[in-house]
């Protein structure tokens, strides 16, 4: 005995002398490329003071809708692919937990009792029997950082899993609001193409009076009806595209299209939110696909130290005590006790160059996730410089469109009073209809478009999400 304690302590002196033996490269965030002073097709977006506009990150809000506001905050509740990507995010935090336990000992409880003798009566093999019960523990000290390592790679991607989970659910909530602006755009042009059907109505009739008193040609009532169905046929399939986006809102919040409906809005919202600005440092901070891409860096250059533990040896602690009697009632007597300690060790000799491959896998892999989150920092730049070319040149758009409108609607009026007092041809009534029809609705798609950049301008800075700190510990 006097011998194998001081064999047995050297494991335990050399886990406290190397545990904090780190095989993974150091790590810091990728570099990308020169961030601006400003966005390009906005040189002069400043973030207000204060510049908190959106409380809780409910950026919707901006369009004073309340019924966008009920849906937005359903989606978080009912949408099935939030509840997947919850899902996982609990998974990988589970993960995490399991990791952290490999760097504790293993406890176990054995018990077991049996008995043995002849099966003849005159056997001379004498019944016997015997009771064990013990405690046995097992550890495996983590001399070069591979099970800090693993907990590590697990912690980034629980936090990948997090930051998907919001870039999901910003996704789901863009798209929501997206389709519910075109719902509204849609009733819009409804209500417009309606009230157009009633006056190619009454364009027919007075056209078929006409011809019907001699005074006009039957081409001109055949105009006038052929007006009228296309019309009514523009009108019909307005409808259907209402109820297409109405059953992917139902989906987005969790509800069975067939028992889900919105009703039609008494008026139309022309407004068109104004983003809250952002500077280009900030986009990074606020993306959580960014944040996915980053964290998978990190996980990526834990796992290199990992791999890299491979070619050190393992070391194994394992002790016993337990009891040992053939009767019940002497189980626990000083005499049936026993205990043991023991020491494992191993290390990988030969392996034809196995670990080194998986070295230069996990270096290959690290290379990928750093592409990928630049990649990710690029096309963030990139979606951000779209939406704000298009949120300042669809306003201009939206003026000139707003414009075409009353002029055609005005030309429209023109044309009818000429017709009445016989000094024009039908067909110039005509002309002058389709486009008054046309105006209003590219009108109304210009303002729907402006409303459809603002929401993608907000899902390209990030929404209202905000990256959490790494080093923050996830939550039990």
């Amino acid at each position: 005995m006097t011998r194998t304690r001081p064999l047995l302590a050297l494991p335990a002196l050399a886990a406290t002398l190397l545990s904090g033996c780190n095989l993974a490269p150091p790590y810091a965030r990728p570099s990308t490329a020169t961030v601006p002073a400003s966005f390009k097709e906005a040189p002069g977006w400043r973030p207000a003071t204060p510049s908190d506009a959106m409380a809780k990150g409910e950026w919707w809000t901006m369009f004073g809708d309340p019924v966008l506001d009920d849906l937005e905050r359903r989606v978080i509740v009912s949408n099935q692919n939030l509840a997947a990507a919850k899902a996982t995010y609990d998974a990988a935090r589970a993960l995490v937990r399991e990791q952290r336990a490999a760097a504790l000992p293993t406890v176990s409880l054995q018990a077991n009792a049996n008995d043995s003798g002849g099966l003849a009566a005159n056997s001379s093999i004498k019944p016997a029997g015997s009771i064990q019960l013990g405690l046995q523990a097992s550890w495996e000290p983590d001399l070069w950082g591979k099970i800090g390592n693993t907990v590590s790679q697990a912690r980034a991607q629980a936090q990948g899993s997090e930051a998907d989970l919001a870039n999901a659910t910003l996704s789901a909530q863009a798209e929501l609001a997206l389709d519910y602006v075109q719902l509204r755009g849609i009733e819009a042009q409804k209500v417009a193409l309606d009230a157009t059907v009633v006056d190619y109505e009454r364009a027919l009739t007075i056209t078929t009076n006409l011809y019907n008193a001699g005074v006009s040609a039957r081409a001109d009532v055949l105009q006038a009806e052929t007006a009228l169905r296309n019309a009514r046929g523009d009108a019909a399939d307005l409808i259907r595209q209402r109820a297409l986006l109405e059953h992917a809102i139902a989906v987005l919040v969790g509800e069975n299209p067939s028992t889900f409906s919105i009703a039609p809005a008494a008026t139309w919202n022309r407004a068109v939110p104004e983003v809250p600005a952002i500077l280009p440092g900030e986009l990074i901070e606020r993306r959580p696909d960014i944040a996915s891409a980053e964290r998978g860096v990190a996980a990526a250059n834990a796992n290199i130290g990992v791999q890299r533990a491979a070619f050190f040896p393992t070391i194994g602690l394992t002790g016993q005590i337990g009891q040992q009697s053939s009767a019940l009632g002497a189980l626990f007597g000083v005499a049936s006790s026993a205990w043991s300690l023991g020491l494992t060790g191993a290390l990988t000799l030969l392996d034809f160059g196995a670990r080194t491959a998986k070295v230069d896998q996990a270096r290959a892999q690290y290379a990928q996730t750093v592409a990928a989150y630049r990649q990710a920092v690029l096309t963030a730049f990139q979606q951000v410089e779209d939406q704000l070319a298009a949120v300042r040149v669809l306003d201009t758009v939206a003026t000139e469109r707003a414009a075409a409108a009353t002029a055609a609607n005005a030309a429209e009026r023109i044309a009818r009073n000429q017709y009445g007092a016989g000094t024009v041809a039908y067909s110039s009534v005509i002309v002058a209809q389709n486009t008054a029809l046309a105006a209003r609705n590219t009108d109304i798609l210009a303002v729907v478009n402006r409303q459809v950049a603002a929401i993608s301008l907000v899902q390209a800075i990030g929404g209202g999400w905000h990256t959490p700190d790494p080093r923050t510990p996830l939550p039990r």
